[in-house]
This record gives C-alpha cells, structure tokens and sequence, in this order.
C-alpha cells in the first residue's frame, strides 16, 4: 500500500481518507501547494485584522462566547462539507481573530509585551519548522506520526477532564501551575502542538500529490490555522507561567 494513504496528522481536521473521499469531485483543477499556502495567508491575515479590531474596540468585547461556539460550528461544517470551505474558512478565520483578540488583551494587560513575544515565536515556530521538513532534518515516519498523535490525544483528554473538573470549582493543578511541572507541562505541550505543524505539512503535500480537488486547498489552510491557534495559545501561556514567577 502506498505510504500516502496511512495516517498523516493527529490534528482530527486533517486526515488522509478526507482526501480519498473527495477525489472523485476533481472537476475544476486540482490542489496545489502555492494554493494552500495563499489561502493559509488569508486566513492569517483575517485573524489578524479581527483580533486587532476586535482588541480596540471593547464593545466587541461580549462577543466572545458567540465567537467560540461561532467557530465551533465553522470548524464541524469545513471538516464535513469542506466544498463549502470558501466561505466556511474565512469565517473561522473572522470570529477566531476576535476570540485571540480578546484573550491576547488580558494576558497582555496582566504582562506588558507577553502578546508580541508570543507572535513571533509562534511564527518563528512555524518558519523553522517548515524549513526543517523541506529540508528533510524531520521527517514525518510512521513511528513520528503515531507518537505525536498519541500525544496530542492525551493533551486533549486531558484538558477535557480538567474543563469537567472546572464545572465544580476544582482542576488539573499542573495544567495552570507556574510551578517547574507546570512550566514543564506546558513546554511539552507547545512541543506537541508545533510538531503536529510537521504532520500538516506532509498531510498538504498528500494532497497535491493524489490531485486533490481544488477546494480542498481551503481545508489544508484550515488545518493548518487550527493548529497555529492552538500553538499560539500554548505558547502565550507557557510565557505567562515564566513571567508570573519573577
């Protein structure tokens, strides 16, 4: 069996059968790499815009829990009509950008200069990553792939525990600990998160290489801002736990 059909990625958006399972509507080109990528910069560019809109602007503010349930239902509609991903994506992109905004404005307010430190890494992440697997430094083995989605689906078990656990006034302690196993918990956890980048990256080239439909560039870019978002959180927290102990 080709070893493009195996598992790719542990993000749950970006699977190989999804590619499999629309090969048959290639009607009006097929995807390509410079496609996703441009699409992945839209998407980036709409977060930025709304979170930067939506951080100025404390009247949006109150959105926030329609912008999280908002992208939840974007998330499940791209991920099971990805033909719609043209319009589905960029509203993603939208109320995503005002959930960050918001987030990124608190911890901001609580550590001066924390939300620019965190850009940066997380695109510094993204670029170094990236021009490891073009370089073949990493390389995405089926031994790689099954670790990291084994420790990615142990962070999400996790955090959904603690969530159910927060509905009754108590939590995991290391999630938000600033202590050294919170420190660590969260250094592991931004290591997942940028790692998973890799098996996006393969999970896209996949894509080109069985001539995907042309739609489904928008998916791949989806992919890949849904694990930058959390990549980019983690990270902002991972800064915050080392500030909050000097």
């Amino acid at each position: 069996m080709n070893k493009h059909l195996s598992m790719r990625s542990g993000n749950p958006a970006l699977q190989s059968s999804t590619f499999r399972n629309h090969l048959s509507a290639v009607t009006e080109g097929t995807m390509t790499l410079s496609g996703t990528v441009n699409k992945t910069g839209i998407g980036l560019i709409l977060i930025i815009f709304s979170a930067g809109y939506t951080w100025g602007n404390p009247a949006m503010h109150g959105l926030v829990i329609p912008a999280v349930i908002g992208g939840f239902i974007l998330a499940m509609v791209t991920i099971f009509k990805p033909q719609y991903g043209h319009i589905t994506v960029p509203m993603y992109a939208v109320v995503e950008g005002i959930f960050l905004g918001v987030i990124s404005m608190i911890f901001e307010q609580m550590y001066p200069g924390i939300v620019i430190q965190a850009i940066f890494l997380t695109f510094g992440t993204l670029g170094a990553l990236l021009l490891a697997y073009k370089s073949g430094l990493i390389e995405a083995t089926e031994n790689f792939k099954l670790g990291v989605v084994a420790a990615t689906g142990g962070i999400a078990i996790l955090y959904v525990i603690n969530m159910i656990m927060g509905f009754f006034g108590s939590g995991i302690g290391v999630i938000h600990s600033n202590g050294m196993m919170g420190i660590l918990f969260s250094g592991f956890v931004v290591v997942i998160a940028a790692l998973n980048l890799v098996l996006d990256f393969d999970f896209i080239e996949e894509g080109v290489e069985m001539g995907a439909p042309k739609y489904m560039e928008w998916y791949g870019a989806f992919g890949l801002l849904v694990t930058l978002i959390w990549l980019y959180l983690e990270i902002l927290r991972l800064l915050a736990k080392l500030q909050s102990r000097r």
